[in-house]
């Protein structure tokens, strides 16, 4: 053969060895060398402190010799200190209900021909793998092993003491390695402070009344689907109550490499944090823009926002566009999404999502658009048509969890009929 001719056997056997070798090795580095507990975040209640940060692909390879994102885990890091009289019991699956156990972890990425690494890799799992039994006056630190998130990460940590009572810690965590839309936009320079323009609730009413019907293109010649949603609060309240509310960030227009070690990148980061069609309003495409999958990634809800010059009472107003593709359809070359006509539907869901996140406070809704008939419905800039009652929702979203009986609603004086 062409290979024994030209390749001597000492060689072929060294080769060989190499790739066992490289194979079976596991060389894991010390916790104190990598560098993600400069993100590490920390709260105190009780007598009770807990610290946690997650890690990037680059820091758990690094930690655990194999790359656990490309599995689609994420390992999170807890330090848990009890200066109570009493000991806490932690429940990994408040963070996760379904996290992977360590060795469930190691045997997931065991490694051909040596016995003695996956046995060192199990051990080592096994060790990093945070205890669930805190005593009074310890501290006790370690991993939980997590689905796979990107973006802003949000989990509860849960601790329960003798008596029964629940300590719930949540934690809004920035995972390096997806460069959203809205870390894009410089926000100071968006409106001069004479462009700012305050209201009372009744001025706000109005105002949001005379905003303009719909998104455009580009070029502000085509109208797009109506403005049919408004949020009041900070930019981070707005962030956290959509992040608890299962809306995942997107990623930036302006293209980053995907992360090292993401799983199945081409299809699975397209499902959930490709970025969005860019849209128009106050001159500009939107400030940030959030989805909400469904089973495909033709099936999803879309939320478009843009900061916009008016306040209530201080309060920055965003005002946005909410809709739901249920489809793809062909025009031409082109594959466009199809949407649900129903943009009442959609903005309902909306509500829905946020108040059973129990991220929402109060809510309220202003007349918009004008009413389109199913009868007569409207065309947006791919040509689908869609009808509306014509009004806008306005949210006060929340950061803290609002009970379900707790939300307000804001009479303005009109409710939809539907």
């Amino acid at each position: 053969m062409y290979v024994r001719k030209n390749i001597p056997y000492p060689m072929l056997w060294m080769t060989w060895l190499l790739i066992i070798w490289g194979c079976a090795t596991f060389n894991p580095r010390p916790v104190e060398q990598v560098s993600f507990l400069e993100r590490a975040q920390t709260q105190v209640e009780n007598n009770v402190r807990v610290t946690a940060a997650v890690l990037s692909p680059e820091e758990s390879e690094a930690l655990f010799d194999v790359p656990l994102y490309k599995k689609g885990i994420q390992p999170i890091w807890l330090e848990i200190e009890n200066t109570d009289e009493e000991p806490v019991l932690f429940l990994p699956v408040s963070i996760d209900p379904e996290y992977f156990p360590p060795l469930e972890v190691a045997y997931m990425h065991r490694r051909k021909f040596s016995k003695t690494s996956n046995r060192r890799m199990e051990q080592h799992f096994h060790e990093h793998f945070i205890g669930q039994y805190i005593p009074p006056g310890d501290t006790r630190s370690g991993f939980v092993f997590t689905h796979l998130d990107l973006g802003t990460k949000i989990f509860n940590v849960d601790l329960v003491g003798q008596d029964h009572q629940i300590r719930t810690f949540t934690f809004f965590i920035n995972v390096p390695g997806l460069r959203v839309d809205h870390h894009d936009v410089d926000w100071d320079d968006l409106y001069s402070e004479s462009d700012i323009v305050s209201h009372d609730e009744a001025g706000l009413r109005r105002a949001l009344e005379r905003l303009p019907c719909c998104v455009t293109n580009q070029e502000g010649t085509k109208q797009g689907n109506p403005i049919n949603v408004v949020f009041i609060g900070k930019g981070i309240d707005v962030l956290h109550a959509l992040v608890r509310s299962g809306w995942n960030e997107t990623e930036s227009t302006a293209g980053t490499p995907p992360p090292k070690n993401e799983p199945s990148s081409s299809v699975w980061r397209r499902f959930r944090y490709s970025p969005v069609t860019p849209r128009y309003l106050f001159g500009r495409s939107q400030d940030a823009a959030f989805r909400k999958n469904r089973e495909t990634a033709s099936e999803q809800n879309e939320l478009r926002l843009w900061l916009s010059p008016l306040t209530l009472e201080g309060e920055p107003v965003w005002v946005g566009q909410v809709s739901r593709d249920v489809g793809l359809r062909v025009a031409g070359k082109v594959v466009i999404r199809k949407i649900e006509p129903s943009m009442d539907a959609t903005r309902t869901y909306m509500l829905q999502s946020l108040w059973y996140g129990q991220a929402l406070w109060k809510y309220a809704y202003v007349k918009g658009v004008g009413e389109t008939p199913i009868t007569s419905p409207r065309q947006n800039i791919s040509g689908d048509r869609y009808f509306t009652d014509g009004y806008r929702l306005v949210l006060w979203p929340s950061s803290e969890p609002m009970s379900f009986t707790d939300v307000e609603f804001v009479e303005w004086g009109m409710v939809p009929a539907r």
